[in-house]
């Protein structure tokens, strides 16, 4: 069943007058994202290397702007805005969590593979 869906993003702040230019100011946003991402990774800023919570500064913010992009892609692209309150939140939930999962893996055993290049063979009792 076909209906007309919602042409404003960032929670009504800004509409379109057709999808066609709704569809570019997404692009417009991901692009903007994307070159941030971008620039960051080229000069990597001397203030965003502090360490923060186990990790660089500057990783954090990767992170956090690849799963804004994650979001808004799945928000608007994939239309979820248009589903039910409880389809949503099983959506995005479920992939938050997964990706904090995945987040924690891979620095756990990304911190154990480096002592043992630093420190020679280390063991872990969990």
């Amino acid at each position: 069943m076909a209906h007309e869906h919602k042409l404003e993003i960032f929670r009504g702040l800004l509409k379109f007058k057709s999808n066609t230019q709704k569809i570019w100011g997404v692009l417009i946003f991901l692009s903007l994202v994307t070159a941030v991402e971008v620039v960051l990774g080229i000069y990597k800023p001397e203030s965003l290397m502090s360490q923060v919570l186990g990790m660089k500064g500057l990783n954090w913010i990767f992170i956090i702007l690849t799963i804004v992009k994650a979001y808004y892609i799945t928000w608007d692209f994939m239309h979820m805005r248009d589903e039910t309150k409880a389809l949503r939140r099983m959506v995005v939930w479920t992939a938050i969590f997964l990706i904090c999962y995945l987040i924690f893996i891979l620095l756990q055993e990304g911190g154990y593979i480096e002592s043992v290049y630093t420190d020679g063979y280390v063991k872990r009792d969990f």
